[in-house]
């Protein structure tokens, strides 16, 4: 598969281009920068605009085969003269502009106010704007502003909104590269939401995979979830970056169809990872005295909701759903090493809560508390 550059490595690129042209008075149609991955990125320049003290241009973003929603944006930037005497070496200024986010949450990369340019792509910028104002000898202040016209609108389908981060998207990368159907990009997203929490003083986080979660925690509690972290099918990484970010207890509440790997110690829960999940029903069946034909039928069963309905044909449900809970907080205490206290919660869409470890109820008191404060 195809990898793409980062919309980090296009805005380094065009605050290049654009550095050159006014300081050179000579227009660039091509630029090249190296990436922090040691790839060079050979960008085109497009959208060339020359003044006498300033100079704009874009790069259009190519996230490769990933699926990424700024794919075929134009990353631009502007270049223009400063004021102030550069010193003994030229002094760039980083700045977002129209597109670009704003920081308002503590617990990001950049504090909050700065405009949503990560700092390795500020270290981009700087490091190219610096490679030509040597080429020039030129020692004074440039500004650089980024800006992502329809960003914005962009924002919309990224983790912004969630984060934070209002008026337009991030200019991210750690590597320079995009690199396809990465799972590095959702792991970074799970740390980022578990630092910002953490950094807002809470040693207590909820944890769901995904959306669906979240809307039974509304519907059967009637608490709002929205704030809390999605750790996808990361279960396992999600606990060690918690322990590592000094978080103290954990709430993880999730689909049967996720958490039932976990009962069998799967921590990354995506199906081309493992899908035990039938073997698992009926082993437990089985152990809670479910008979051998029902065993062979939840074994059949294409999904974890038929399963649960074979089980309270049964009249077994309770016994079985209650014991793969034992065996899901098991594992992830033994993932935790005692430095995290989890509780959990598993549900399924058609029947609403199954289990829930013995303390799951003292969070609802917990997530009540924090909602008031926020009001």
């Amino acid at each position: 598969m195809r990898y793409g550059f980062t919309t980090g490595s296009c805005a380094a690129a065009a605050a290049k281009a654009a550095a050159y042209m006014l300081l050179t008075g000579r227009e660039k149609t091509g630029i090249t920068i190296r990436t922090p991955k040691g790839i060079d990125f050979q960008a085109k320049i497009l959208e060339i605009d020359r003044k006498e003290r300033e100079v704009s241009c874009a790069v259009e973003k190519d996230g490769g085969d990933d699926p990424d929603v700024t794919t075929g944006a134009l990353i631009y930037a502007r270049v223009s003269f400063g004021e102030e005497e550069g010193g003994l070496g030229p002094r760039i200024r980083i700045d977002g502009g129209e597109g670009v986010g704003r920081v308002t949450k503590p617990g990001l990369d950049q504090p909050v106010g700065n405009a949503a340019i990560n700092h390795v792509p500020r270290e981009m910028i700087g490091r190219e704007v610096r490679e030509v104002c040597a080429l020039a000898d030129y020692r004074g202040t440039l500004d650089v502003e980024i800006f992502v016209p329809g960003g914005e609108k962009l924002a919309e389908r990224t983790f912004n909104p969630r984060l934070g981060i209002v008026g337009g998207i991030s200019i991210l990368g750690t590597s320079g590269i995009v690199e396809p159907m990465s799972s590095r990009a959702l792991l970074e997203t799970i740390r980022t939401e578990l630092r910002q929490r953490r950094a807002l003083g809470y040693d207590s986080v909820a944890v769901s995979p995904g959306n669906y979660g979240l809307d039974f925690m509304k519907k059967a509690y009637g608490y709002d979830l929205d704030r809390s972290v999605k750790c996808s099918n990361f279960i396992g990484s999600t606990v060690d970056m918690a322990i590592e970010l000094g978080f103290r207890n954990m709430l993880l509440t999730g689909h049967i169809g996720k958490l039932i790997k976990v009962a069998g110690g799967i921590m990354n829960t995506h199906s081309a990872e493992a899908d035990c999940r039938m073997e698992l029903l009926a082993a437990f069946a089985v152990r809670q005295g479910v008979e051998a034909e029902q065993a062979r039928r939840i074994l059949d069963c294409v999904s974890t909701e038929e399963a649960v309905r074979i089980l309270q044909e049964c009249k077994k449900s309770r016994e079985v759903l209650d014991y793969a809970m034992e065996r899901i907080c098991f594992y992830l205490d033994r993932r935790a090493k005692g430095k995290l206290k989890i509780d959990c919660i598993m549900y399924a869409s058609e029947f609403g809560e199954l289990a829930k470890s013995r303390e799951a109820e003292k969070w609802f008191t917990l997530l009540e508390r924090e909602r008031e404060q926020r009001i």
